[in-house]
């Protein structure tokens, strides 16, 4: 608990204001990473244990883009087995909030360039158009089974037709002039 508060502190003393929020998200989610991993494999980083079941093999890499801007994650990996993080999604880098924004912007007519420096706006390295195009197929997929669903039962409607005259100022043109 020591090397994890003094590696917080440490944190605390490198980061400047722009990347603090970022940077702690970083650690914070490493740390829970490397206790996820010290309980499946039953002992420490470095630690002799009866109650060990495998040994660690390095890191992975992995990039997660959040509100916050891409953090990068080192995934820790296993000699026997696998491990993936219980709140990181297989296959999917980008946070669903920010997949909702870039979605909305799509919806509104944002070209797939300008999602792309909507992205880097939001401090994301940047977004390539087949990335944008896949995650908006999933709002074409939604369109498409609203319009074809099946109208089922009687749906009463109300034709309403009318013509708006202003008479007044009609009147009052009359008589002016009248």
């Amino acid at each position: 608990m020591t090397e994890d508060s003094m590696a917080l502190a440490d944190l605390l003393q490198k980061a400047g204001d722009s990347d603090f929020l970022r940077a702690v998200a970083e650690t914070v989610l490493q740390m829970l990473m490397e206790a996820d991993v010290e309980g499946q494999i039953g002992a420490g980083r470095h630690e002799r244990s009866a109650e060990r079941q495998t040994y660690r093999n390095g890191y992975r890499d992995r990039a997660l883009d959040t509100r916050l801007g891409t953090l990068n994650l080192r995934i820790p990996k296993l000699r026997q087995g696998s491990y993936f993080p219980p709140f990181l999604e297989a296959r999917k880098t980008s946070e669903k909030a920010l997949v909702a924004v870039i979605q909305e912007a799509w919806i509104g007519g944002v070209s797939t360039r300008r999602v792309d420096e909507l992205a880097q706006a939001m401090g994301l390295s940047g977004i390539s158009k087949s990335t944008v195009s896949k995650l908006c197929r999933d709002i074409d997929e939604r369109v498409n089974a609203f319009l074809d669903r099946p109208l089922e039962g009687d749906w009463p409607y109300l034709w309403l037709d009318a013509t708006y005259l202003k008479h007044r100022a009609i009147q009052r043109r009359w008589m002016k002039f009248g």
